[in-house]
């Protein structure tokens, strides 16, 4: 297959699957924008990412492109150093910066897969793949400030990342190889495809050196904002995601309630008079009065670390149901 088979065939994959990337990262940069202009938006948007069939899909696409991406990268390395030796930069059309990145290539490579993966642990693996593993259950859920925080929160996560000093450094230093290694891709792919004659290359390499340095740009000016909004407790504080936040837990909340209510139904429907009946409640009470103690727990931590002032009658049921509970056991206890 000359894919794979020819040098040209390899250096279409790269292009192709570069464009690709170039293009998803435009996408982050721009739903980044969102977290800055409207931080609950950002949240609905990381909800509708999560999970869901076509966000995995999507996913999994980005990753093997990405992989491909790499192998390829490193397959044409190894063959045009092999078949060029010391001659293998000598190109008499290269810009300065191209020259550079040329040269630097795998030092650039290595600067952008560690930011990615830092990156990744920040973010992809307290959200997606937290809500996968988690299945729903917020006591699976990552902690922040010692409460669950749910996987749709992005906002949540831009708060613990940016909290770090180390995390905008870490961060710029990664958006500077990533402009480095776009514009060089972009020189690549065109002298590649033969758009090299001096009429169209200076024209689309303008067009791409503006376009990766306003991306770039961009992912600067957002990792110095969000390292203010953090410090600044900005994500934990804002009237409008306090409310996101409570409306999530309160439906958690509600959903305790329901639960609890069923199988206490359930656990005592048989009893035919007060002392059977006692008996049944007492039963329920030692077998799962933990549980959902220790689920209500979770759903008021959150509450105290994200929305303390949020005015919600399921949380303050579930809060009661916790401390009518607690008494219960303590007094069985003391008999």
């Amino acid at each position: 297959m000359w894919l794979t088979s020819s040098s040209i065939g390899r250096k279409f994959v790269m292009a192709l699957t570069g464009i690709c990337l170039v293009l998803f990262v435009t996408f982050h940069v721009l739903m980044n924008s969102v977290a800055l202009l409207w931080p609950a938006a950002y949240n609905s948007i990381c909800e509708f990412l999560g999970a869901n069939w076509y966000a995995l899909v999507a996913s999994i696409g980005l990753a093997v492109l990405f992989i491909i991406h790499i192998i390829y990268a490193v397959w044409l390395t190894v063959q045009n150093r092999a078949a060029r030796g010391s001659d293998r930069y000598a190109v008499t059309s290269r810009p300065p910066q191209v020259e550079w990145s040329s040269k630097n290539m795998l030092v650039l490579g290595f600067v952008v897969v560690a930011f990615l993966i830092v990156h990744l642990i920040q973010f992809w693996a307290k959200m997606q793949l937290t809500e996968i593993l988690s299945e729903g259950n917020p006591a699976a859920f990552t902690e922040i400030d010692g409460a669950a925080a749910a996987p749709a929160f992005g906002t949540l996560f831009l708060q613990e990342a940016f909290s770090c000093i180390w995390t905008p450094i870490i961060y710029i230093v990664g958006f500077i190889a990533l402009w480095f290694h776009m514009t060089h891709g972009f020189w690549s792919m065109l002298h590649s495809v033969g758009w090299d004659n001096n009429h169209w290359l200076p024209r689309l390499k303008c067009i791409a050196n503006w376009w990766t340095s306003i991306v770039v740009l961009l992912f600067v000016a957002q990792a110095v904002l969000f390292t203010v909004q953090a410090n600044n407790k900005f994500f934990l504080n804002d009237p409008a995601l306090q409310d996101q936040y409570a409306e999530y837990w309160g439906e958690q909340a509600e959903e305790t309630l329901t639960e609890f209510n069923t199988t206490f139904a359930n656990a005592v429907k048989d009893a035919k008079d007060q002392a059977t009946f006692a008996t049944a409640q007492q039963n329920f009470i030692n077998q799962y009065g933990q549980q959902f103690i220790d689920r209500i727990n979770v759903i008021d931590k959150a509450r105290e670390t994200m929305c303390p002032d949020a005015v919600s009658d399921p949380l303050n049921q579930a809060k009661g149901l916790k401390e009518q509970l607690e008494m219960y056991m303590q007094q069985n206890s003391n008999n």
